[in-house]
């Protein structure tokens, strides 16, 4: 085979949830595209790579410091949801519903994986707490999601603050970010304290 070829299907196995056949789509895919698209193409890889950051309040990606939820004086500051990482913040601002503060932990704790509390961004979460009135915990419904729900709610003890966790509107082992809105709503709504 085509040593190029090889390297660009290899290239797109690297992304998460990539297979070979969906590789091998994207390599030909690319192939098939005019030199004009395929530049265009890698000059949004590398502006997004060059521009976006981690927001040095709320660890969300943003282009200017801190980011636009962080900087809007429209928040509700006394509430931060506590997500996993930007996609699901994403999925929950879609929803138009909840106006407060976000913290992304970037990840989970995942003992098997090797991810310990200490690999998350979770000093810098605590750090953020004074006049904090609820923090909403709003981790995947999974082991490891369930596990990092539990273990914040076990430090915020000592804080008066109250927390509250997504209602059971999401399936177990399903990914906020794949939820639709009406879903995300209800759950929303239906938050409890933990």
């Amino acid at each position: 085979m085509i040593k190029s070829l090889n390297q660009l299907i290899e290239a797109f196995r690297k992304l998460p949830g990539i297979g070979q056949k969906q590789a091998e789509r994207f390599a030909f895919y690319i192939l098939r595209s005019s030199e004009n698209d395929v530049k265009n193409f890698l000059s949004s890889v590398i502006e997004a790579k060059k521009n976006i950051k981690i927001c040095p309040v709320c660890c969300s990606y943003c282009e200017k410091m801190p980011c636009e939820i962080c900087s809007d004086d429209q928040r509700d500051k006394r509430t931060i949801c506590v997500v996993e990482n930007y996609t699901d913040l994403l999925a929950i601002e879609r929803t138009g519903k909840y106006k407060g503060l976000y913290h992304v932990l970037l990840g989970v704790i995942s003992p098997l994986d090797g991810i310990h509390q200490d690999n998350l961004s979770i000093k810098i979460f605590m750090k953020r707490l004074k006049g904090i009135n609820e923090a909403l915990i709003a981790t995947n419904p999974t082991v490891e999601g369930d596990a990092t729900a539990i273990y914040l709610a076990k430090i915020l003890q000592p804080y008066n603050v109250k927390v509250t966790r997504l209602a059971k509107g999401i399936p177990s082992g399903g990914n906020i970010e794949y939820a639709d809105e009406i879903t995300l709503v209800n759950a929303l709504d239906g938050r409890k304290e933990i």
